[in-house]
This record gives structure tokens, C-alpha cells and sequence, in this order.
């Protein structure tokens, strides 16, 4: 097995959660695991980025090489898009669709949804509505993360058990509301 994941948003998305989870399902399952991170401002809404490397053998490098990531997640469109030299041929993209405009000249979405669309490859989804309308609107990530679950090669209930884990010390109600996240987010993936 090996899977190279990129992660991408803007601070305060949620990228490093997913990073965290999918790392966490990835080492109870003996994988090795290499994690690199780029942080644009400190602040909410600066570019964050995560390299995720997964494999079943010895992993020499944190970077993932241009044309080399089975799969982008991101929680932006444009960030998705901005990821895609990096992205194999039959690579997979699973994005919300919802922009977070945080710039003044942010593309406009109906070239980003044509350019999405192009590809062989992508599930976009409205990842906000749907944690507002499930009553979990702290969840959305998860719920991507969800949707991503069988492009990443991790079976669900290790994502589940990840899940628990890591949120685990914030309470049942948290682990049970990113539980029904990552539930909705596989359904979806459908």
C-alpha cells in the first residue's frame, strides 16, 4: 500500500485535523507515515498545506513530488486547483465547493467548477450546507474527509476508530458528531 495525500485549505478550515485522523488510522494500522506542513499567516485564513505520505514500506522522503499525489482533499476549490501539478494523471480530487474568498481578486467560480469538471477525477461537494444542515457545522472537514475515505485506502472503520481517538479527550458529543460527519461524507462519495 502506499498513498501520497495532499491536504489544502486556509487556516481555521480544518486540514490539520484530517491530517491528524488519517495519520492516527494510518500508524494503528503499522503503516508508515510521513507528515510535512506548510503554513501561509499564522492567522485564520492564510494558505495551510500538508503533505501526507502513507505506505506499507519505508518512506524516504516528507515531500511529495509533482505528479506524484494519489489525491488532493481540500477544503477550498481554488486550492484544489492550485495543488493539481502536483496530482497523478488518475489521481483523485475531493474538495468542498463552497470558496472561501479571502482575497481580493479570488478566480471566478464558474472557471473553477469548468476546470473541476474537466477533470477525470473529482467529487465536489457543498460541505458546510450539509454539516449546517445535520446539525454539526464544526464538522464539515470531516465530512470530506469522509467523501475521501476509499481514495486514501483506509478502511472506514479504522477512519472511525481514528475519530474517536483523536477527539476522544473533547468529549462523546464532539466524537459523535464527527463520527455522523465522516458517515455523511462516505455516503456522499457514492
Amino acid at each position: 500500500m502506499k498513498t501520497d495525500i495532499i491536504l489544502c485549505g486556509v487556516g481555521g478550515q480544518g486540514i490539520l485535523s484530517i491530517a491528524t485522523i488519517i495519520g492516527e488510522a494510518a500508524m494503528n494500522e503499522n503503516l508508515y507515515i510521513k507528515q510535512a506542513e506548510v503554513h501561509g499567516m499564522s492567522q485564520r485564513g492564510g494558505d495551510v498545506q500538508s503533505n501526507l505520505r502513507i505506505s506499507s514500506d519505508p518512506i524516504a522522503s516528507d515531500l511529495i513530488p509533482r505528479g506524484g499525489a494519489d489525491v488532493i482533499i481540500s477544503m477550498e476549490p481554488m486550492e484544489a486547483l492550485r495543488y493539481l501539478p502536483w496530482l497523478k494523471k488518475d489521481g483523485w480530487i475531493i474538495t468542498s465547493a463552497t470558496p472561501f474568498v479571502n482575497i481580493p481578486n479570488y478566480p471566478d467560480m464558474k472557471v473553477i467548477r469548468k476546470d473541476l469538471s474537466s477533470l477525470p477525477n473529482v467529487i465536489a461537494l457543498d460541505i458546510e450546507q450539509m454539516a449546517k444542515d445535520n446539525g454539526i457545522a464544526r464538522s464539515a472537514n470531516v465530512i470530506l474527509l469522509g467523501a475521501a475515505q476509499k481514495a486514501i485506502g483506509i478502511e472506514f472503520t479504522k477512519l472511525e476508530d481514528a475519530v474517536r481517538r483523536v477527539f476522544g479527550r473533547k468529549g462523546e458529543a464532539i466524537v459523535e458528531a464527527n463520527i455522523k460527519a465522516l458517515a455523511l461524507g462516505r455516503a456522499a462519495q457514492k
